[in-house]
């Protein structure tokens, strides 16, 4: 599929009634991976791209032209449509947020997650005004590509615990929903009673994020609450930092390698990667 088709096929996985998982990929051979298990679209992962240069999950920590080139790394490595965590857009003006789009357009996403957090302790969401502003902005700036483009708006109330949550993040989801967003997510939400009242009172499909120590919902469980789309955000990534932790820890205080039992043969690896190229 070229960029056109991929853009199509991702704003219908949004147009139906049925829930997708799209999980999140930091390279290109963990995009390979998943893009070979059947599923329908995969998006990058700011904080396992962060965690794979050795940086943390802040959007001061890796500079934009990185994660960009990750994400253009990403979207090569798959025939599948791929949707760019952006973090906050890599500025705080509106403007810098359409240049932050049409960056990502050009590296090949179809799709793109903007943040509301701000980064400031002293006023840690963007004030709604700015941050559906910053939303509009996005939207101009796929809209002027001419490529279908799905854009998320992330509303971070329940993340930074504010003042009856619920409320701020209903009222920022509709706010940028107006604004042109096409997808909502509000992560921080994982119970179903709060995920299926969120769902209930936002105008727009609503993603969650899954994963997450404790997350007790199936895929099959959320699509009952009427979500329409699941990511897994830097659980995955974290799971095989996890891997090499307690490998090394094996190694360095027992001086034995059980984690070698459960390693994918070298041979079979390189014959996937080589068909993925079609080398």
């Amino acid at each position: 599929m070229n960029q056109i088709e991929r853009g199509t096929r991702f704003r219908q996985l949004h147009a139906t009634d049925a829930i997708f998982l799209m999980p999140n990929a930091w390279d290109a051979g963990s995009a390979m991976m998943l893009a070979s298990l059947g599923f329908s679209a995969i998006a990058s992962t700011s904080a396992g791209i962060c965690f794979s240069l050795g940086y943390p999950d802040e959007e001061a920590a890796v500079d934009r032209d990185t994660m960009l080139d990750r994400v253009q790394s990403i979207a090569a490595a798959v025939p599948l449509p791929v949707s760019a965590d952006l973090q906050a857009g890599y500025g705080s003006s509106p403007d810098e947020v359409g240049a932050t789009i049409r960056r990502a357009i050009l590296a090949g996403a179809v799709g793109a997650n903007i943040e509301d957090a701000s980064g400031d302790p002293a006023q840690p969401l963007f004030p709604i005004q700015d941050a559906t502003a910053r939303i509009q902005a996005a939207r101009q700036a796929a809209d002027a590509s001419g490529l279908p483009f799905v854009l998320t708006a992330r509303a971070d109330a329940y993340l930074l615990r504010v003042s009856d949550p619920f409320a701020e993040a209903v009222a920022r989801c509709n706010a940028y929903r107006a604004a042109g967003a096409d997808c909502l997510f509000v992560p921080g939400a994982a119970d179903p009673k709060s995920i299926a009242a969120l769902v209930r009172a936002i105008d727009g499909p609503m993603t969650v994020v899954m994963g997450l120590s404790g997350s007790a919902l199936t895929v099959a469980q959320l699509g009952s609450l009427g979500v329409r789309r699941v990511s897994i955000g830097g659980s995955l990534a974290r799971a095989a930092l996890s891997l090499i932790r307690a490998a090394a820890t094996e190694m360095a205080e027992l001086g034995t390698f059980s984690y070698a039992d459960h390693q994918v043969a070298h041979a079979e690896l390189c014959r996937f990667f080589a068909a993925q190229r079609g080398l």
